[in-house]
């Protein structure tokens, strides 16, 4: 008799997937690694092993689209899910197959313009052509793999597609009929191991996803789909899983383990991972993403049992495989864990799977001819190397599209007469248009998320405190201080993207003043900004739906949303144009000062 769960889809989802094979994550072997397979043990103890990815974020190779060259070693780091899938193959050989899992944590099908390429240029939902990450993810033999926040950012008829491609179960027991608390998606799964020797193990694993989703994706599933809190989801199912007769219990969870949250309001806890494992007994360890570190091991006390919970992260695009090492004992006719370790590999170990680059060629070689298409021609290089600090020409030229694509859509209504402003980050220091040609990757290294174009309506002291809160991304410095940009950034562990600058106004930044007063001289047109003058404001969904936490801007009125990629307005509107030149379009009109004096 299947549990119940097993009839809930959201829809497109193959019954495939929801009844389709039990198999399991775990925690387990690399003392030694990577030597020979343990001996025949002694008396009723056994090794398992489960090796996890996470955040591989669609790098099948290992190959920078946006430099048009090999990853390479940068810093002792190579990417790839063609590396993890050769360093899967030694550690299988060495422990034996079938002590073996092997488990992702989610966000596994963005983040490449391989992965954008099979969503907007040739989809796969349009194609039926087999998405390259669930080719090489089913070739290696993925036990199964929970859904990261991501999945979500193409639509759900796009993610249906892929799961039905995965062989693997793909899970998410927090992902919920909205309304309701019946998943919509597998929730666990259950893998029946056969050791040579041994009594049969029985490992069962939870997939969690972001609760983030809500708001990062909510175009996509507002409506659809509700993310429960993973604490409350892991107290729900844990028990199921152990009545199920689960011998070890795994968590794979697209969470980072800092407790801590990037978004504001009634959302349940975005990195909730070491929650999940210090306040839900029966866990034997967990399998970790999202936040893109490299955690080998991290060892959780569960308060209501004592017992200590293993966790590990591995660092993400396919950089390390984490290692788990379970020693189970076999006890009045039950296997119970006695032993917990874990680790992570790096993937610079070994060299990329023959067989895994040659099952993506075709699909890879497509993507390189579409990055290096000619859209323009730049009269001068731009570089946005310190756009974090001055004001650029490259992210002006972000501007210049946003706006002027809002500017079109609001024409003739009745928003036609506000001031238009535009909101963009910096997201890559490394992004450049060269002089001369620039292509699709020039474009898409400058802006690399797959983010839609909106515009919403906010008043003049709305706009004054978004920029003080978006202020707060530079540390406070002395007005004597020597100069030193590249330290004075991301306060509070802020990242780059989320340091929003805003055209239209001119403003400026005073980093010797505390957080809150900062923003000084905010003007329109040469006259100061009053409280309540209205603008019509450009800004990417992951902004509007809150993501960073910003102030006023997922509350405010909504005045465009055509869905518009904005990368590919940026591609259309170069294309059109023939030439980019700043001359034409870059302004300065905002700078960083210390007490009234600018810097630059």
């Amino acid at each position: 008799m299947q549990p119940r769960w097993c009839s809930c889809h959201v829809p497109d989802v193959s019954r495939r997937q929801v009844l389709g094979g039990l198999t399991a994550a775990g925690a387990l072997a690399v003392a030694g690694w990577p030597g020979r397979a343990d001996a025949a043990p002694r008396g009723r103890t056994v090794t398992i092993t489960v090796m996890g990815t996470s955040d591989l974020h669609s790098h099948a190779l290992d190959w920078d689209y946006y430099t048009d060259a090999e990853y390479g070693d940068r810093d002792g780091n190579v990417v790839g899910l063609a590396r993890v899938s050769s360093l899967v193959n030694q550690i299988r050989a060495a422990r034996g197959r079938e002590r073996t899992l092997l488990f992702d944590a989610g966000d596994t099908i963005q983040g490449t313009p391989l992965g954008f390429y099979y969503a907007s240029v040739e989809p796969i939902t349009d194609t039926g052509a087999v998405h390259p990450m669930a080719r090489q993810m089913n070739a290696i033999g993925y036990d199964a793999v929970a859904l990261g926040n991501h999945e979500f950012n193409y639509g759900l008829p796009f993610l249906n597609t892929w799961i039905r491609q995965m062989r693997a179960p793909v899970l998410a027991a927090n992902a919920v009929h909205a309304g309701t608390r019946r998943p919509a998606f597998r929730p666990y799964m259950l893998k029946r191991m056969r050791v040579h020797g041994f009594p049969p193990i029985t490992v069962g694993l939870l997939g969690l996803t972001n609760p983030g989703v809500a708001i990062w994706d909510r175009g996509n599933v507002s409506g659809k789909l509700d993310f429960l809190d993973l604490v409350a989801t892991a107290r729900r199912w844990v028990p199921v899983i152990r009545h199920q007769g689960a011998d070890v219990v795994i968590v794979s969870a697209h969470s980072g383990d800092s407790g801590t949250s990037s978004y504001t309001g009634d959302l349940p806890v975005e990195n909730a991972a070491a929650l999940v494992a210090e306040q839900v007994p029966g866990i034997d360890a967990i399998l970790f993403g999202h936040a893109h570190l490299d955690i080998p091991e991290r060892f959780v006390t569960n308060k209501a049992t004592g017992r200590t919970v293993v966790m590990s992260e591995p660092k993400c695009w396919g950089q390390r495989l984490s290692v788990f090492d379970l020693t189970l004992t076999h006890e009045r006719g039950r296997w119970k864990v006695t032993g917990k370790s874990a680790t992570s590999v790096n993937t610079n170990t070994v060299q990329e799977d023959p067989e895994l680059v040659t099952l993506v060629k075709k699909q890879h070689d497509a993507v390189v001819a579409y990055v290096n298409k000619e859209v323009a021609t730049s009269t001068e290089e731009m570089s946005a190397a310190e756009s974090c600090w001055k004001d650029t020409a490259i992210l002006d030229y972000i501007h210049l599209v946003q706006t002027a694509k809002v500017k079109d859509a609001i024409a003739g209504t009745e928003n036609a007469a506000l001031p238009v402003l535009s909101i963009a980050a910096p997201f890559s220091r490394s992004a450049t248009f060269p002089a001369g040609k620039v292509t699709i990757k020039d474009i898409a290294g400058l802006y690399i998320y797959d983010n839609t174009l909106l515009a919403s309506v906010l008043t003049g002291s709305q706009i004054k405190a978004y920029l003080e809160y978006s202020a707060q991304y530079f540390k406070q410095v002395a007005a004597s201080a020597p100069v030193d940009p590249a330290s004075w950034t991301n306060a509070h562990n802020r990242p780059d993207y989320n340091y929003d600058q805003l055209s239209g106004v001119t403003y400026d930044v005073d980093i010797a003043k505390t957080e809150g007063s900062r923003i000084a001289n905010l003007a329109y047109d040469g006259k100061p900004v009053a409280d309540d003058q209205r603008f019509v404001v450009a800004v990417n969904n992951y902004r509007q739906s809150g993501g960073g936490g910003f102030p006023n801007v997922t509350a405010a009125p909504v005045v465009y949303n055509a869905q518009v990629a904005i990368r590919e307005a940026i591609v259309e509107y170069a294309a059109k144009a023939g030439t980019i030149d700043p001359a034409a379009f870059h302004v300065v009109n905002w700078k960083l000062v210390r007490d009234g004096t600018p810097v630059f």
